[in-house]
């Protein structure tokens, strides 16, 4: 008999990935979604506003990934909560059998009131939510995507000295990160607990290939593309001067989090390790995404 997954978000970097890894081994308008068409997938547009349209997308689903955009406005937390507790309430009706969530920790919890991070807190109380429910369902927490180095965090030419490159951020050099490539790869972590739904019920994935400080990412980048690259610690005035202001808190409260209590929290190392034996495919390493994705003009 066979069994349907229905990707909350298969057109974004981590449902994609599903989607492309499920079909591999194995917004309905935009040029992802005719892709995902081209190669079997049935494709249903639904409205994570519209509970209703979310039954309806659901009916007939045995499983089910949810991965929600994460926009920085005022609004972020709500509007998560809100979302993704629809999309969990829609599964149940729609008599799905197995959730698997994009989840993050909680930092607010977890600094002890020092750090709240909504976009990364609401995952979690949705998670929490989850595991009330009278369905089966296991997690996925990915790492800091390194699709960051080719885009936001890409080492741009340093003004006062010429033939250098720099990345510029308010954490501290030396702290490790677990790292994804999340279009590559979050589909493995995925598909690991398709593989055996038994096996991960109730579980978490710590989603990463490797820790690499960013001081290590730098020097990796100047050995990959051959320019000097360094990391620069810069002021938070400054780093949040180019942020818009909703989202400014916020960012800066993540990497604070990070800095002082670990990506994932203080067992990030182990929590890493641990998920890298359980998941049976190759994982991308730094090197061989800087090899091919970073480029410095």
């Amino acid at each position: 008999m066979s069994q349907l997954l229905a990707i909350v978000g298969a057109t974004g970097k981590q449902g994609g990935s599903v989607a492309h890894f499920v079909l591999s081994d194995r917004d309905a308008t935009k040029p992802a979604a005719e892709a995902l068409r081209a190669r079997g997938a049935e494709v249903v547009t639904a409205d994570l506003d519209n509970p209703e349209s979310l039954k309806a997308a659901l009916t007939g689903a045995s499983f089910v990934f949810v991965a929600t955009e994460t926009v920085y406005d005022e609004k972020v937390k709500e509007r998560e909560l809100r979302q993704s507790k629809d999309v969990a309430d829609a599964a149940v009706t729609a008599g799905v059998q197995y959730l698997i969530y994009s989840t993050e920790v909680h930092c607010e919890i977890l600094s002890g009131g020092k750090y709240p991070v909504a976009a990364y807190d609401s995952k979690a109380e949705v998670e929490a939510y989850m595991r009330t429910l009278p369905i089966r369902s296991a997690f996925y927490a990915p790492a800091t995507f390194m699709q960051n180095l080719a885009t936001s965090m890409v080492p741009r030419p340093d003004p006062d000295r010429p033939g250098v490159y720099t990345i510029d951020n308010i954490f501290p050099g030396d702290c490790l990160y677990p790292w994804i490539d999340v279009i590559a790869d979050a589909g493995k972590f995925v598909g690991a607990i398709l593989a055996d739904p038994d096996r991960f019920q109730g579980k978490m994935l710590w989603a990463g290939s490797e820790l690499a400080t960013m001081d290590e990412v730098a020097a990796r980048i100047s050995k990959g593309t051959g320019k000097t690259v360094e990391y620069v610690v810069v002021p938070e005035d400054t780093f949040c001067a180019h942020l818009p202001p909703a989202a400014q808190d916020q960012i800066a409260n993540m990497f604070r989090f990070c800095s002082e209590y670990g990506y994932y929290g203080p067992e990030s190392a182990r929590h890493l390790e641990e998920t890298i034996t359980q998941v049976p495919y190759k994982l991308t390493t730094l090197d061989e995404y800087i090899t091919a994705h970073v480029r410095l003009a």
